[in-house]
């Protein structure tokens, strides 16, 4: 399964999943112009075949075009049946709830779900093929129990690291900010994120840690936690960032390039 982070973080967020003939949009945070502009960067034209488009909850962020970019792309949207209701889409657009906690399929891709603490109804995902399974975990406030075991067969896992503590205590941001950002319904911070890397039934070959904090949080920082709860061992350990797409091909190939 090939993987294309177009944009992770507060001002947009957009993944693209793609296994044979199935290509998932997860998320529509970014206008169709951007993620034109985005596939561009990394060398592709904007798909014109995309089977649907995911989206995980419903803060602007991660939703505020879901309903031009399903229209541009001519695929239906999947959302949870707590967040489809307040994504306001056009009536045109095809519909395809979800129950967070059961699984369907897309394609030749099956979707887990289960839900996440966040200030409005979210999901963690994990998609899965014959070849390997890809866990999608952002936008929560605390670990909940069962987490772990949810992603304990990922091969990748793309996991939240959105702030440290420190640098939120003592940011610009006002109280009430810090309040939600670093409460039990916000972000998780770099350590909330080594932890649950820590307590994984086992290590993923490969972890890339998302929505981090321009204000915040820098990226060695949150690279320093992870490492520490990993073990410094063989996990492939990679950033996701804002404005420069990132793509992920399958980890076999990585890591037989990274042998040669």
């Amino acid at each position: 399964m090939r993987v294309t982070i177009l944009g992770s973080g507060s001002e947009g967020n957009a993944l693209f999943f793609e296994s044979g003939t199935t290509s998932v949009l997860v998320d529509a945070g970014l206008s169709h112009r951007e993620l034109v502009q985005r596939f561009a960067a990394v060398g592709r034209e904007t798909p014109n075949d995309v089977s649907a488009l995911i989206v995980t909850h419903s803060h602007g962020d991660h939703a505020a075009h879901a309903s031009v970019c399903a229209t541009r792309l001519r695929c239906p949207v999947h959302a949870s049946e707590e967040t489809m209701p307040s994504l306001r889409l056009r009536r045109s657009v095809r519909t395809e709830p979800f129950s967070a906690g059961r699984q369907f399929r897309i394609g030749e891709i099956t979707i887990h779900s289960v839900r996440l603490p966040h200030d409005a109804p979210q999901v963690a995902l994990v998609f899965e093929t014959k070849e390997t399974a890809i866990g999608l975990v952002t936008d929560l406030g605390h670990v909940p129990r069962g987490l772990p075991r949810f992603l304990g067969e990922c091969e990748t896992l793309l996991l939240e690291s959105n702030h440290d503590s420190d640098m939120l205590a003592s940011g610009p941001y006002p109280t009430v900010l810090k309040r939600r950002v670093g409460g039990s319904l916000g972000h998780l911070s770099n350590a909330q994120a080594g932890d649950l890397l820590a307590y994984l039934p086992q290590v993923p070959k490969r972890v890339v840690l998302m929505h981090l904090s321009q204000t915040n949080n820098a990226p060695q920082l949150a690279k320093s936690s992870a490492e520490a709860a990993l073990g410094h061992g063989r996990t492939q350990l990679l950033v996701a960032h804002q404005r420069q797409p990132l793509s992920l091909g399958a980890i076999r190939d990585t890591q037989l390039r990274l042998a040669l």
